[in-house]
């Protein structure tokens, strides 16, 4: 990146670069030329007969065309230099680490994928993962990759219950789990979670156990077995698969937040090609990249982001097992300065929290490695941005704001520092990458004004998108391309402003219906954070007999702010400042930590349950249960105060 593109534009004219224009231009213009160059940087064992296939909502991409996702992701490198570079530094919550490299990936996804062969795993099988972060699971992803056979992640947070309802659907073969996982100094029993979710889960043969901890599990003759005991068969290669582009690779299921989860399914060669392509634009990857994205692999982030995206360009990566803030708030700080990190990929939940602990963490150590910083997950308040710019990027580094989701596959829109710099805007994901024809749309179809708020569709098929929804065609078809014929509705909300920068505002279904007006929850959010004196806010619709709903904040304060009737007025005074008279709350209640899944992303649905009595429900995702308690505490003392 040039010296130029490494400090802000904020004085610049917010207008795209030429470069960007034209790349863009051409992209949408000649878009199967575009992206049969972009595929061709890829190995293929047989090139394509079609670029595009089908038209929306079951196009197909690279039609005719066979490869592997494992073997470009290892074999390629292992044929090359590479093969001695180091591929994966992992980090343990204990401390304890471990470092690959490109030969010893390929020795071990080779061997792993004998493992899951010797177990009778066939092209089109599918296999169940259920992992902390550790290698072995990045390492089984590839394995089932290599042999053709679709994998469904599912995240170690969840339940018995989200766990036997995820593989009974895929009919899973083998589940591959640990024997327990450290998540802030405590050990998890996954190995348990298993056993009672596979009383109603016919379909797995088998189960492999990786020994992560010290603890003694149930072990089932002839179903469960150690995986250290079946690498001892292993043959050290097996050959990669060539499957069709149109292969599914992956079926990831959707949180489930409204109504059933989804099992969205990408196929191998559109989804390999889209984030291969996109993941050099966005992150300006090079040789000497060491790149940290803190996701769990459990959710797409993860799938696309440390997984195939990066390991299909020869990157180095960092992985790390435990929480952002244990044992102590710095941890982050200190993996960064230890593995020399130069590209930072996290969440703005994450960037908030931060905040409310202050400067100095990051003060007590060496971040001069870092050359760009990331965002993804939910939209940005300004105020986070800001911090992050200047505290962990030092005002030097970029902030790539990217909006995409697990139906996308990958990154849709983010500023680009590998393809052209553009002009920054803090909370702003700047313009749409190549080849995404985004448009934000009244319910009419139209595009909006500028600074109106619309609809945020995608009016053309892009190679990573999703194939379907596993065993529900009909509902994809409704849920994503009904609303706009032949356009993807993407259920975000967004505004395009003068200079056509995209701000995406939250999802359409989490919006608050105010006397007649509809407030989305993260425009709220964000101008409660705007105010100084606080670091994190959630917000919740409260049914209310003549509005309909009214206001709810949960709110953290920064440090030298009280909790008192005086901020309470002064917050209330403040959104009303920023939004206006209808958006001003009816309650607001001071806490010091919010309910939180162990991605990092606030359960709403848990404030609404406890400001509305009613049934919590499944707190297995939570990060931390003492949290709900907090909140009721509040809640119980704020009511109490009211009254008297």
């Amino acid at each position: 990146m040039s010296s130029e593109s490494t400090s802000l534009p904020f004085e610049s004219k917010y207008w795209p670069s030429k470069r960007y224009s034209d790349v863009y231009s051409r992209s949408l213009e000649d878009m199967e030329n575009f992206w049969d160059e972009e595929a061709r940087k890829l190995e293929w064992f047989r090139c394509w007969d079609k670029v595009l296939d089908g038209e929306p909502p079951f196009s197909r991409w690279f039609v005719g065309g066979q490869l592997n996702a494992s073997y470009q992701c290892v074999d390629f490198h292992d044929k090359t230099w590479r093969r001695n570079k180091v591929a994966l530094y992992w980090e343990g919550e204990p401390g304890d680490s471990n470092t690959l490299s490109y030969s010893d990936l390929y020795r071990e996804t080779n061997k792993f994928a004998s493992v899951l062969r010797n177990l009778g795993i066939r092209k089109g099988d599918r296999v169940a993962l259920y992992l902390p972060m550790i290698p072995e699971l990045p390492i089984f992803m590839l394995a089932c990759a290599r042999l053709g056979a679709p994998h469904t992640v599912i995240f170690s947070g969840f339940s018995a219950r989200a766990l036997a309802d995820r593989v009974k659907e895929t009919e899973a073969k083998v589940l591959i789990t640990s024997n327990g996982a450290f998540r802030r100094g405590k050990v998890l029993r996954l190995k348990d979670t298993v056993d009672e979710a596979l009383t109603e889960c016919p379909s797995v043969e088998s189960v492999i156990v990786v020994k992560r901890t010290d603890l003694e599990v149930n072990c089932k003759e002839g179903r469960d077995y150690w995986l250290k005991d079946l690498l001892k068969d292993a043959e050290p290669y097996v050959k990669p698969e060539p499957v069709e582009s149109t292969h599914p690779i992956y079926i990831l299921y959707t949180s489930g937040t409204t109504g059933k989860p989804k099992g969205i399914v990408h196929s191998t060669g559109g989804y390999i090609v889209y984030n291969h392509s996109v993941f050099k634009w966005v992150f300006d990857i090079r040789e000497d990249t060491v790149y940290w994205c803190t996701a769990d692999v459990g959710w797409v982030t993860g799938h696309s982001n440390i997984v195939y995206a990066p390991l299909s360009h020869g990157a180095t990566l960092v992985v790390y097992e435990g929480a952002p803030d244990y044992p102590s708030i710095d941890r982050w700080w200190q993996i960064i300065d230890k593995f020399r990190v130069t590209a930072f990929y996290t969440s703005p939940t994450a960037i908030r929290m931060f905040m409310r602990y202050g400067e100095e963490g990051p003060k007590r150590h060496d971040l001069s490695s870092l050359k760009i910083l990331g965002t993804v997950g939910e939209p940005i308040n300004p105020e986070a941005w800001i911090w992050y710019y200047k505290n962990i990027g030092k005002s030097r580094c970029p902030i790539v704001d990217t909006w995409w989701q697990t139906e996308t596959g990958g990154i849709m829109i983010s500023p680009l520092p590998g393809l052209d710099m553009v002009p920054l805007k803090p909370g702003s994901v700047t313009f749409p990458l190549p080849g995404i024809d985004a448009e934000v749309v009244k319910d009419n179809g139209e595009p909006t004004s500028p600074g109106e708020r619309g609809y945020l569709i995608i009016r053309r098929p892009w190679p990573g998108m999703l194939m379907t929804i596993y065993k529900d065609p009909e509902r994809y078809k409704q849920t994503y391309w009904s609303k706009f014929p032949s356009m993807y509705f993407t259920s975000d909300y967004a505004i395009k402003d003068q200079e056509g920068y995209f701000w995406i505002l939250g999802r359409a279904d989490e919006v608050l219906k105010i006397a007649g007006h509809r407030l989305g929850a993260a425009e709220l959010e964000s101008a409660a954070v705007a105010h100084p004196g606080i670091a994190e806010a959630a917000v919740i619709g409260k049914p209310d007999p003549i509005k309909g709903e009214i206001i709810t904040i949960f709110a953290i304060p920064r440090q030298n702010y009280e909790p008192s009737e005086k901020f309470v007025e002064e917050l209330k005074e403040h959104i009303r400042k920023v939004i206006g008279p209808i958006a001003t709350p009816e309650e607001i209640y001071f806490v010091t930590s919010l309910p939180k899944t162990r991605s990092g992303k606030i359960m709403r649905r848990v404030l609404k349950a406890v400001a509305t009595g009613s049934s919590i429900g499944d707190l297995s995702t939570l990060e931390d249960e003492a949290s709900v308690e907090e909140v009721k505490r509040a809640y119980e003392e704020l009511k109490k105060m009211a009254k008297s």
